[in-house]
């Protein structure tokens, strides 16, 4: 029997903090739902302490979720893990993640403490912690930077204190592999009472190196690895869920521990979170970009059609790519289309909200004859803001484009219970549209991304796009799809402006590990 490798997902929390990322509960309980059917072994659903929003989210994931552990994050101070413990407490598994830095620089420049203060904190966390759940994990925050010395000592003390998973952070991205398993072999041999505890370890990209550094980790024994779908995070992101599990997966021959994990949801999972945060995945991502399995050498492609092994070393399907399957139409009935929403993850919570989604649904099949998984999760996406928080809603848009003319739009939205309309010029259709809008919202935001992706092949398939808008220091994401890209355009720029309106947001805190 091979070692349980456990996947700690942190697309939730770390990803999160990834300017502009930011979900909302609804969006954030949906990942949840994807990560669990995909068997992810740990969610970290959030940062209890950070806001009232991020505790609600928690503890709707830790209500709704049964297969995974849900995990809040905590400093090392009694108001955290406090709020951490009582946001997984309706958890059927729970675990309480609390942190606290050890190197000389974190320390004397951002805690002000000594390093027997750092110790004795560390401790009472993981104590207070074990009044709420058995299953504690401490991080030691910059350990790539901190005395080997000291974080044997923070780590004894905190194992005898009662955490049961020890994880050992590269937070800035700064080591490389081979220094990397080395320090974590070091760790196990020279830390009392390793043996009690699982090992963890958890890698930023700044240098390029977190999915290295991990695996290295894993050779020198850790048999935990945090991780975040399509490497989403701060900076250059964290380590990537799927090319880890598949490095493992794949590379069988060399390590000696496997995953639980259903790879086929693998491609589902990154299509998700992309169209949540708006942050589209490269064409060339390992595992989940669109040309991952593509070959266009014709040396390629003859080795391929003859023995697929000759240049693909894992298959398409094995991580959820296949062939775009019809799946409805625009004959098909409430009952096909509720059950392949359920056979995608994606859960109706009213009958109100099935019936608004099937309108919508039957308004795509009107213009696109062949309607795709994607398509379908596109369809949802667009539902993230809910009818009460709805002040802005497109009534008509009318949009005139001409060679050697000037653009301009001409849009007519409900708000407060009256239609408005508004007209404006600019560059393009979409800058005309936009400065429509901006004229009925007044909202004074800045736009700080448009973005546009094609959801399916096909000159019929429906644009998505996200924009993102930043004011007062907030910045909210919006979704829209459509057959027409304009429209499109419009409805993700009103989506964006009712969360903007509706939401308080969430200022995103420096809460690395």
């Amino acid at each position: 029997m091979k070692d349980h490798l456990v996947i700690f997902d942190t697309t939730l929390r770390d990803g999160e903090q990834s300017p502009g990322a930011s979900m909302t509960k609804d969006e954030k309980l949906r990942v949840a739902r994807q990560l669990e059917r995909m068997r992810v072994d740990v969610i970290e659903a959030g940062f209890a302490a950070a806001s009232p929003g991020d505790f609600d989210a928690i503890r709707n994931i830790a209500e709704t979720v049964k297969d995974s552990t849900v995990c809040s994050l905590a400093r090392a101070n009694e108001h955290d893990v406090r709020r951490a413990g009582e946001a997984i407490k309706p958890a059927q598994r729970g675990r309480i993640h609390t942190f606290i830095a050890t190197s000389p620089i974190h320390m004397e420049n951002k805690l002000r403490m000594t390093p027997d203060q750092v110790v004795e904190h560390a401790v009472q966390a993981v104590k207070w912690a074990l009044e709420y759940t058995d299953d504690v994990e401490f991080s030691a925050e910059d350990a790539v930077r901190s005395d080997m010395d000291f974080l044997v000592r923070v780590f004894d003390a905190v194992i005898q204190a009662g955490a049961s998973t020890i994880n050992v952070p590269d937070t800035v991205g700064y080591s490389l592999p081979a220094l990397w398993g080395e320090r974590i072999r070091q760790l196990i041999e020279r830390v009392p009472g390793s043996g009690k505890v699982v090992w963890s370890t958890h890698c930023h990209n700044d240098l390029g190196m977190a999915v290295a550094n991990s695996l290295a980790a894993v050779m020198s024994g850790a048999r935990q690895v945090e991780c975040t779908i399509n490497g989403l995070g701060e900076r250059a992101g964290n380590a990537s869920l799927e090319e880890i599990v598949m490095a493992v997966r794949t590379r069988q021959d060399i390590f000696s521990c496997e995953t639980r994990l259903d790879t086929t949801q693998i491609v589902p999972a990154s299509k998700l979170v992309s169209s949540i945060t708006g942050f589209p995945v490269q064409p060339n991502k390992a595992i989940v970009g669109a040309n991952a399995f593509a070959h266009e050498s014709g040396i390629h492609q003859d080795g391929v059609i003859k023995h697929r092994e000759t240049y693909e070393i894992m298959r398409a399907q094995d991580v959820g790519w296949s062939q775009n399957k019809l799946v409805l139409g625009k004959h098909s009935g409430r009952n096909a289309f509720k059950s392949r929403l359920a056979e995608l993850g994606i859960v109706i919570e009213s009958e109100e909200q099935l019936n608004q989604a099937f309108a919508r649904f039957k308004e795509l099949a009107d213009k696109k004859h062949e309607i795709f998984d994607e398509d379908l999760q596109a369809l949802m996406s667009d539902e993230t803001v809910t009818p009460e928080q709805e002040h802005f809603k497109l009534v008509s848009l009318r949009v005139a484009s001409e060679t050697g003319e000037i653009p301009h739009a001409r849009i007519t939205i409900a708000s407060g219970g009256t239609e408005r309309k508004s007209e404006a010029d600019g560059d393009g259709p979409v800058d005309a549209c936009f400065k429509a809008l901006e004229r009925v919202a007044d909202s004074r935001s800045e736009l700080l991304l448009f973005s546009v992706n094609s959801i399916t092949g096909g000159t019929d398939a429906q644009g998505e796009v996200t924009v993102r808008l930043a004011k007062d220091g907030r910045v909210v994401n919006g979704q829209g799809a459509d057959t027409d890209i304009v429209v499109a355009s419009v409805k993700a720029y009103i989506n964006a402006l009712n969360k903007l309106v509706s939401s308080p947001g969430k200022m995103n805190p420096q809460a690395q590990v």
